[in-house]
């Protein structure tokens, strides 16, 4: 069902939409302030009220908050047959901004899981992809942190065998310095390559994941 708009406004609603639209913190401030009375309208008043201050924690980065009170759009939407509201799907409108506000509070698990369901409605949205890769390539910090501990380890040893070559080797042991200098390279060029090897392989993983879920649903 589209969204319907009323002929007659309440005086409430017609002070909250007298605000700037992109006054997010006057839009929240105020709908704070009289949501006694907002929750009391008319649900055509109602819900573009409360769509509005949602969009506005979403927009100043108000995520927990956010959370708090997407779902309340989600059921509303869906127990009043909205589909529609302002040209867009505000089911997939909210769920899609749900999963994101997930991803910003670092819940990269349930971002993704959300993702994964708007992926089975439109696995061809490029914005789901975009964003379920992202979560993916959060989703593994055991495989980040275990290629960081090992290319910091190596550059430790670099510095190590750097600090023998000159305090020691060249003093004194002049004819290994090349030797010592193949060695210090080679530590410095495993380390990199562990870095790289381990971001490499994550960025893999999340695009095989999102490769595997788009063939699964288109």
């Amino acid at each position: 069902m589209e969204y319907f708009n009323p002929t007659y406004y309440t005086k409430v609603y017609r002070q909250f939409k007298a605000i700037d639209p992109t006054a997010y913190r006057e839009l929240i401030r105020f709908y704070e302030k009289e949501e006694d009375k907002i929750v009391r309208l008319e649900f055509d008043e109602f819900f573009e009220l409360l769509v509005a201050y949602v969009d506005a924690l979403f927009e100043i980065g108000a995520y927990r908050k956010h959370l708090l009170l997407v779902d309340v759009v989600i059921e509303k939407s869906i127990t009043n047959n909205v589909t529609a509201y302002r040209g867009e799907d505000i089911f997939r409108k909210m769920l899609f901004r749900k999963a994101a506000s997930f991803y910003n509070i670092h819940e990269y698990i349930k971002s993704a899981y959300i993702l994964t369901e708007l992926l089975k409605i439109d696995p061809k949205d490029p914005a789901y992809g975009l964003l379920y890769r992202k979560c993916r390539l959060k989703a593994r910090p055991s495989l980040l942190n275990h290629a960081r501990a090992t290319g910091v380890f190596l550059f430790l040893m670099t510095a190590l065998i750097i600090a023998l070559e000159v305090l020691f080797v060249r003093p004194w042991y002049e004819m290994h310095t090349e030797l010592v200098m193949g060695v210090r390279n080679t530590t410095f060029l495993l380390g990199c390559l562990v870095l790289i090897a381990g971001f490499g392989y994550n960025y893999y993983l999340a695009n095989r994941d999102l490769r595997q879920l788009i063939e699964q649903y288109t």
